[in-house]
């Protein structure tokens, strides 16, 4: 994708940020506080969090983990600075684009993304880059919404992804599992409720592998 639609999408969250804790409230109280809670647990060590947003997940670190935290929109990334003050935790926050993130390979025992790859507009590179910085033994953690099964709620995930695409700068019908491999991710562990995932995964999917997106857009 290019550089045009990643600026598009930094705006409309820059400009979200003000409301954007209110507006995925519903999200929050229907399960996915408690999504983030379980599959943080898992964190551990030096910790990359991609597309930190307002903050959302820092209270769910453990005392072990050291946090770094990393977002493309400024707005945001000063709402976390808030936040991050506020629950007097020393986190290291920066503005930075998944695209290319400014670490050598290797470095952090965990990378976290949550609600992120519904709005990165080159989603397999993203994840490429969330393995390239990950250590050989360490965890990609994310939790992502994807495209629902059904077919009356798949049917309406791709008749309003223009919608939503453009008001609110993410797609409600991707298949981010089926991304990982293309990334170079292997699954070790997947929890799957409804539209929901909570995915543990590792550098190592098989070089070359391929997306089956386009053959089945079931995800």
């Amino acid at each position: 994708m290019s550089a045009l639609a990643q600026d598009r999408v930094t705006r409309i969250y820059d400009r979200q940020a003000r409301l954007y804790d209110a507006l995925i409230a519903p999200l929050e109280v229907t399960g996915c506080r408690a999504r983030r809670r379980r599959l943080l647990a898992r964190a551990h060590g030096a910790t990359l969090e991609v597309g930190i947003g307002t903050g959302k997940n820092l209270e769910f670190y453990g005392p072990d983990v050291n946090v770094v935290g990393v977002d493309v929109a400024p707005h945001m990334l000063a709402r976390a600075r808030r936040r991050a003050t506020r629950l007097a935790l020393p986190v290291k926050l920066e503005l930075a684009d998944i695209r290319e993130l400014p670490y050598e390979d290797g470095v952090f025992d965990t990378v976290v993304a949550t609600c992120l790859f519904c709005s990165v507009p080159d989603p397999v590179r993203g994840l490429a880059e969330l393995g390239r910085v990950v250590k050989p033994g360490g965890a990609v953690l994310l939790l992502e919404h994807v495209r629902p099964r059904g077919r009356f709620g798949a049917w309406l995930a791709d008749t309003f992804v223009g919608f939503t695409r453009a008001v609110l700068g993410d797609e409600w019908n991707r298949c981010t599992e089926q991304h990982l491999a293309p990334g170079g991710l292997e699954v070790v562990d997947v929890r799957r409720e409804g539209i929901w995932r909570e995915i543990v995964a590792r550098p190592g999917a098989v070089e070359g592998a391929r997306t089956t997106v386009a053959q089945s857009r079931a995800c």
